[in-house]
């Protein structure tokens, strides 16, 4: 189901969900693996996503879902759209295939340019569904599916969808502008792309620029090599006592047999890596195969 801010309420912003994003980034790495994610490196075109006044209504809701279709790898899945009045702005239903029927909000009979936004979110329920991942919680699942979208490379339709000036707003999907920008960051670090010039909406690119500076945090978190100078000597503090980190940090310390170690995120796809306390190193993550300069 995809969620349509009211006009009446303000959009949420900042990063209230982002350890469920987080959580989410791992699991599609851990369901699909690295390769699989890597798969998805063509992001959704933004001339698919296109729809002008004079294209038949139906004709080009179904273009616009064969395309979603096709960019998150379901060639084998048929989605059939229909149009009713309904509070959210689309919902699917999620039967054994290969036909899915998706309903979306009546407003997008007029409103074209957000349809393939709101088939975006369905599109990935479907996947999630097919490939049989889930979160514990309803709530966590949306979060999941907005995730997915993003990070799969047809979700940046979702975070353009939010518009806010004086006169009005608009949002779609469960993440807030600034965690769909966290997650486009993230997957823009991975395959060395750029969603800038994709965004029409000024709102929509402040977000995602405010979402980077928050994804590029994690790239420099100790003890990756990268940490800055405040964060390596907080690290280098709470390495010396061997008691938890301070509030906030990745890290934590373990004890054994082998001498001490810490363990902290994979700042590509979450895992928890454990290394030796010692000195600077090179790791590579088991998941996402990233090769990591350290210093522990």
């Amino acid at each position: 189901m995809t969620r349509i801010g009211r006009p009446s309420s303000p959009v949420p912003h900042g990063f209230p969900h982002l350890e469920t994003v987080r959580a989410s980034i791992t699991t599609l790495f851990r369901r699909l693996s690295d390769e699989g994610v890597r798969a998805y490196a063509t992001p959704f075109a933004a001339a698919d996503a296109a729809f002008e006044d004079s294209e038949d209504l139906h004709l080009g809701a179904h273009r616009l879902a064969s395309a979603m279709v096709r960019a998150l790898r379901l060639p084998d899945a048929r989605v059939v759209v229909a149009f009713r009045p309904m509070a959210q702005a689309a919902s699917v239903e999620l039967a054994a295939g290969p036909e899915y029927f998706v309903e979306v909000n009546d407003r997008f009979r007029t409103h074209r340019r957000d349809l393939a936004a709101a088939l975006a979110h369905e599109v990935a329920h479907v996947l999630l569904h097919r490939l049989d991942l889930r979160m514990p919680t309803t709530a966590a699942d949306e979060i999941l599916t907005d995730t997915a979208a993003a990070y799969l490379g047809v979700g940046w339709l979702l975070l353009d969808a939010y518009r806010e000036d004086a006169l009005g707003h608009q949002r779609l999907g469960y993440l807030t502008p600034e965690e769909f920008g966290y997650v486009l960051a993230r997957r823009a670090s991975l395959f060395g792309e750029d969603p800038s010039p994709w965004f029409t909406s000024p709102q929509a690119y402040e977000a995602y620029r405010r979402g980077r500076a928050r994804a590029a945090r994690d790239l420099r978190r100790a003890p990756l090599a990268s940490a800055g100078r405040a964060e390596r000597l907080r690290y280098a503090v709470d390495r010396r006592a061997g008691t938890a980190p301070g509030r906030g940090a990745a890290y934590r310390f373990e004890g054994g047999g082998a001498g001490p170690r810490v363990s902290f995120p994979c700042p590509v796809c979450g895992q928890r890596l454990r290394l030796p306390v010692g000195g600077p190193v090179r790791a590579r993550c088991g998941l996402c195969r990233t090769v990591l300069d350290c210093d522990t």
